[in-house]
């Protein structure tokens, strides 16, 4: 079963299960079982016709998954996985029961972790490693100021930058998301809709000199202009706002201050060794108990047919960390 769009539509409340035939693997594709399937902003935008990459009609919606190896590629006479591993991945087509997926796709499920938690890894834990660690080189001493700090990629970014030995000042909109992210081991809180927030985030800094890196999904660069230290770093990973900003450069010029952009997506064409060394540093983290599953615990959601529910709420911003859908297998999913 799966979301099968035949049309674009104008949200996910118009969401609908189809029952349709397992897919068929390609010679160099794996067959996956799903367990559990994560919720992302651009599934929002995919649905309605509204994102970079939209496949033709008709296409299954959905992208992050994790689940159990069914079958291995005809056409890889030695491939990394056998059938019965567990993994997680990213490809088209999470929102389903099965998935067909390429090898580098794919990774294997952490030991001593659920499908759930697994599910939601694929894209926000590499992100948040490589604009870190890759692009600022965080290290021990900095303060790190992270925006959104309860979202998916935000508080991957805030356990990234703690491990690193980085003291971390964590941004939301709600007295619950700045928990969320305490919670998962920033050392400040600070609500963004204050005015004056540019000045508290100063004052929890030494001499009130301002932050060493600022990690930015949001578009909120100009205002973190005002609370950066000199030899400061700014990462552009995302525009959550909705809009491009248009950054005041005199600011970065005085402060001498580097504004440096993440594309993670573009690195396994641009940079495939990089990838995985990305990927080597967050198992490690993971073995070591210094990186955890950032999933939507406040409520659950089970089946297929809560998808449309799901992205609602993330939509609406009413949810944190990453909101993952659990998918029963062997027709335990109702239409």
């Amino acid at each position: 079963m799966q979301w099968l769009l035949k049309e674009y539509l104008k949200g996910p409340q118009d969401l609908t299960v189809s029952a349709l035939p397992d897919p068929k693997p390609l010679s160099d594709q794996y067959l996956i079982a799903i367990h559990a399937t994560a919720t992302n902003f651009f599934d929002l935008l995919q649905i309605r016709g509204k994102y970079q990459h939209q496949p033709p009609l008709p296409w299954i919606s959905g992208s992050e998954f994790a689940g159990t190896i069914l079958s291995t590629p005809s056409a890889l006479p030695s491939p990394a996985f056998k059938k019965g591993d567990r993994v997680f991945g990213a490809a088209q087509g999470g929102y389903a029961t099965h998935v067909c997926a390429k090898q580098e796709a794919l990774r294997p499920v952490p030991k001593g972790w659920g499908f759930v938690d697994a599910a939601g890894l694929m894209v926000t834990a590499p992100t948040s490693y490589a604009a870190l660690v890759t692009r600022a080189g965080v290290k021990k001493g900095d303060y790190v100021l992270v925006h959104a700090a309860a979202g998916g990629v935000g508080l991957a970014a805030v356990q990234v930058a703690k491990a690193f030995g980085a003291t971390v000042i964590a941004t939301a909109g709600t007295v619950r998301k700045l928990e969320v992210a305490r919670g998962f081991g920033a050392d400040y809180g600070v609500d963004y809709n204050q005015k004056g927030w540019e000045d508290e985030v100063k004052k929890m800094t030494p001499k009130g000199r301002g932050v060493d890196i600022v990690f930015d999904p949001v578009g909120m660069v100009n205002t973190s202009l005002k609370c950066t230290a000199w030899n400061g770093r700014i990462l552009v990973i995302g525009f959550a706002a909705g809009s491009i900003e248009k950054v005041a450069m005199n600011r970065v010029l005085l402060k001498n201050v580097s504004v440096v952009g993440l594309h993670w997506g573009m690195y396994a064409k641009e940079e495939p060794g990089t990838v995985e060394e990305v990927w080597r540093g967050l198992f490690r983290l993971m073995e070591e108990g210094k990186f955890r599953g950032t999933v939507y615990s406040d409520r659950t959601f089970t089946g297929l047919e809560s998808v449309g529910e799901a992205l609602g709420m993330l939509g609406r911003r009413e949810t944190w960390g990453k909101v993952v859908v659990s998918v029963p297998q062997d027709g335990q999913s109702k239409l």
